[in-house]
């Protein structure tokens, strides 16, 4: 799963009276590494004022202030129907007005005593609060779409009425799948939030008073929530993978491989890993699912190395002519064209071979979650990318002696006959000289 990125320069709106405590907040801030840039106000007419002149990207509240509080702020902020992520920053709140205060809405809470998660929990609202608008412009856009297709609908005339009907019933159903899946995966996280919120509450505040079966059992409810959290985010990756958007590019998979690897560093030096790339020509792609590809392959290797043996990842690709490509007897190969295959290698603790298939299924895992973590979704979203590229995915699994994926996509006379101008200007130009002759040199 990629991690998410807050956006660079964000916009901090602080409510507060108290300039050694917002002074506090500021440094935290700056210290956490967050890129920003901060307003402070005291009054209800310097936070109108902010909100219509600043536009925050998030609010930090004090919870009590002489002439204002954090209460007024918020029914501030509802009743003009803004999505800004609201946290109340105080010393004096207590857990009772902190809890209610989020079933009302409010996004979170941090004591003053304790800004350790501040940060996280800035992360964490930001990246939801875009979710949300991702959704609305999600139903906007189906609106608007469904407003079209029912005007184009008009317009058309087929000979038997039946089969029209069953083809705008089947395009208008798979559309309300594909919406459904993003918008309920994406409205389970809120009762999840707060699951989470309540938990974190009680792990800061009641730890110290519970039975040790408490806290173990406090601490499986947390591993469970978490477990869950992954588990939505997973399903959104693969709704979001499963609407093709047909934007294929000439791509150097080496910048792509390079930038998983920055993405990836710290686990990759942790198991030692070794990577031995070699023979990758430039191929017509969607970057973005590609770029997921690898990073789940990747990640995959990762998760499921073997203990104290450095990790081997070979990266390699060829272009086959159809001869070739036909003489590998692989099923579900329609296409009379050649092909381009990119095999991905390591030396991990595999699975036995009976397993091949079964690893590409949705949710299904080899290993229980106590042995390695993970949803089973992966190598689902792997599958379904290679999909989108019309192309075939095989998977040769040796148990304690890794596995290795070979992936084949059609090279269609569209791929071959590559433009030599673009919007990119030189540097697409080079690479697509470079595509036409590794497939001249194949």
């Amino acid at each position: 799963m990629i991690p998410y990125q807050i956006k660079k320069d964000i916009k901090v709106l602080l409510l507060e009276d108290n300039t050694a405590d917002a002074d506090l907040i500021v440094r935290h801030l700056t210290k956490s590494g967050l890129s920003f840039s901060s307003k402070i106000v005291e009054s209800r007419k310097g936070f109108e004022e902010a909100l219509a002149t600043f536009f925050p990207d998030i609010i930090l509240s004090d919870y009590s202030l002489p002439s204002f509080d954090a209460v007024s702020a918020f029914k501030l902020i509802k009743e003009r129907d803004l999505k800004i992520p609201f946290i109340i920053v105080s010393g004096t709140i207590g857990e009772e007005n902190a809890v209610r205060l989020i079933k009302e809405g409010v996004t979170d809470y941090v004591s003053k005593n304790n800004f350790s998660s501040l940060l996280q929990k800035i992360t964490r609202a930001l990246k939801e609060a875009e979710e949300l608008i991702e959704k609305e412009n999600l139903l906007e856009r189906l609106k608007t779409q469904t407003s079209a297709l029912l005007i184009a609908n008009q317009e058309l005339e087929f000979q038997n009425a039946e089969k029209e009907k069953r083809a705008i019933e089947l395009l208008n159903a798979n559309k309300e799948l594909l919406a459904f899946n993003f918008i309920s995966s994406h409205d389970l996280q809120e009762p999840l939030r707060k699951i989470q919120v309540f938990i974190s509450i009680m792990m800061d505040k009641e730890m110290k008073n519970m039975t040790e079966d408490g806290k173990n059992n406090l601490n499986r409810i947390h591993v469970a929530a978490t477990r869950m959290r992954q588990l939505i985010e997973d399903l959104m990756d693969f709704s979001r993978v499963s609407a093709v958007d047909h934007q294929y590019e000439i791509s150097d998979l080496q910048d792509i491989i390079d930038d998983v690897k920055t993405e990836l560093i710290e686990r990759i030096h942790q198991k030692e890993t070794v990577f031995n790339i070699k023979g990758l020509a430039p191929v017509n792609i969607m970057t973005s699912q590609f770029r997921q590809l690898i990073y789940n392959l990747i990640s995959n290797s990762l998760k499921f190395s073997l203990p104290k043996v450095p990790l081997q990842i070979t990266i390699q690709s060829s272009i086959l002519k159809n001869e070739e490509f036909r003489a590998l007897n692989l099923p579900d190969s329609p296409q009379i064209c050649d092909y381009w295959n990119f095999t991905f290698q390591d030396n991990g603790i595999g699975f036995d071979a009976q397993y091949n298939q079964n690893i590409f299924v949705i949710f299904q895992r080899l290993h229980h979650t106590a042995e390695y973590s993970g949803t089973g979704i992966g190598l689902a979203i792997v599958k379904k990318i290679v999909e989108n590229h019309n192309g075939i995915i095989i998977a040769d699994g040796n148990l304690n002696k890794g596995v290795t994926f070979n992936i084949y996509i059609p090279i269609t006379e569209n791929f071959k006959k590559l433009p030599e101008t673009s919007k990119s200007g030189k540097q697409l130009f080079k690479v697509s000289n470079d595509l036409q002759n590794a497939y001249e040199m194949h």
